[in-house]
């Protein structure tokens, strides 16, 4: 009989884990892990790092705590070789690093606007070129899994550059899977909508709010969590999605399926 291990395919690979250490990226470390993967988790606080990597030796596979600042692209680039020389190899790659700051594009200053683009999409590029340099040098097949942004996908108030940089993600993730599809790599990413990760809960909870709308505009009518986000990329980067690339998994919860008028409009027309 199959185990569930099995069936993911991914026993025994080798997994990087950027931005591993907290909310969604701990979950997926941990998801990876399960499912057989050894597995190196990369933050920019390595005291997170090593405690996710603690959790996953509980588990069983072999794990290796990194901190390194992967807008710089020299951490980036070292990152992915010291990960792959402490594992072995590399044939997963998954990364969890962004965030959005808030402010109405005239008032965005172009400082401003480049460190958006750098944290949420120029980073994404520093780590997935050195890693699919990596690969295609060991001729190794692989996958590359990034987090997007529905913000990417609708309009972006109060947070356009953030917007403007996940909307390239998801472009990058078309073009890196055309040029690499051919060495057997694949790309893709996901786009969460809110998700009540640690940090979310905080901001809402640093402003005296809740997080009660975020279920209420979903058609499950529930927030989501970094689970949810952990489960659908580790189908990426599994032998469950072997013929998926180039493509963005919207997780949100079915608030991109609802139609954009409210039915009472037409009911009372």
């Amino acid at each position: 009989m199959t185990s569930a291990a099995d069936l993911f395919g991914i026993q025994g690979r080798k997994a990087l884990v950027v931005g591993g250490g907290y909310g969604m990226g701990r979950e997926t470390s941990l998801h990876l892990a399960l499912a057989g993967a050894d597995v190196a988790v990369a933050d920019i606080d390595l005291t997170r790092a090593e405690g996710v990597r603690d959790e996953i030796t509980a588990i069983g596979p072999k794990t290796f705590a990194f901190a390194a600042d992967v807008t710089d692209r020299g951490a980036a680039e070292g990152l992915v070789h010291a990960a792959h020389e402490a594992l072995g190899g590399l044939d997963i790659v998954v990364n969890i690093v962004g965030a959005a700051t808030f402010a109405p594009i005239l008032d965005t200053d172009d400082a401003a606007w480049d460190a958006q683009h750098m944290l949420n999409v120029g980073q994404q590029l520093n780590v997935a070129r050195a890693a699919a340099r990596l690969m295609i040098a060991a001729k190794t097949p692989g996958a590359i899994a990034m987090v997007a942004s529905v913000s990417g996908i609708y309009a972006a108030p109060l947070h356009g550059a953030y917007g403007a940089a996940k909307a390239a993600v998801m472009s990058i993730v078309r073009t890196m899977s055309q040029e690499w599809g051919g060495y057997g790599i694949r790309v893709n990413a996901v786009a969460p909508d809110g998700i009540a990760t640690p940090r979310v809960r905080a901001g809402f909870e640093a402003r005296g709010a809740d997080m009660s709308h975020l279920a209420r505009d979903t058609s499950l009518k529930r927030h989501g969590e970094s689970r949810d986000i952990a489960g659908a990329l580790l189908f990426l980067v599994s032998d469950l999605s072997a013929f998926v690339t180039g493509q963005t998994i919207i997780v949100d919860g079915g608030v991109n399926a609802q139609m954009p008028h409210k039915m009472e409009a037409f009911e009372e027309g």
